[in-house]
């Protein structure tokens, strides 16, 4: 099948919606550790968070899932969610804020192009938090493309920048 339209390369995602157990629960751990702020709240329903006064870049809400479980290990659905930082320095100090309140990492990686770290939230959403390196320092193939791959991040060399 021949592709004959391409996204225009100025988009971008806006935002998430995740389906959550306890509305209040993760309007806590959304603004306290990752450190968003809460735009707007239908009462116990749904709330939407943001960075920088946005309108949105994560709606929560328990529309169909209040008091619900986890998806089983299996199932579909989203594997995680990325949010892109604009410089190491800010990604180690978001980092550094995950680790003092004592929330789980659940692997650093160094893909080339980015570094990555992944926890997951009070529902077992996972996260991504990373932050690309600049396009001319990417590792490319002969032909151009991008080399991604997965080797561990030095996770004590990133969190020496969040001063």
């Amino acid at each position: 099948m021949a592709i004959d339209f391409v996204i225009d390369e100025r988009a971008s995602v806006g935002h998430v919606h995740l389906k959550v157990s306890e509305l209040e629960r993760s309007i806590a751990f959304y603004r306290e550790v990752l450190g968003f702020e809460l735009q707007a709240q239908l009462g116990g329903d749904a709330a939407f968070l943001s960075a920088g006064g946005y309108h949105h870049h994560v709606g929560l809400n328990t529309w169909q899932s209040r008091g619900g479980s986890p998806p089983p290990a299996g199932a579909t659905g989203l594997f995680h969610v990325a949010f892109l930082y604009p410089s190491r320095r800010a990604l180690a100090r978001a980092v550094r804020r995950v680790l003092e309140s004592r929330v789980a990492l659940a692997g650093a990686s160094d893909h080339g192009a980015s570094e990555a770290v992944y926890l997951a939230d009070p529902d077992g959403n996972g996260i991504e938090l990373y932050r690309d390196l600049p396009r001319e320092d990417w590792p490319r193939e002969p032909d151009g493309n991008p080399i991604l791959y997965t080797h561990p991040l030095d996770l004590e060399a990133l969190l020496a920048e969040a001063d």
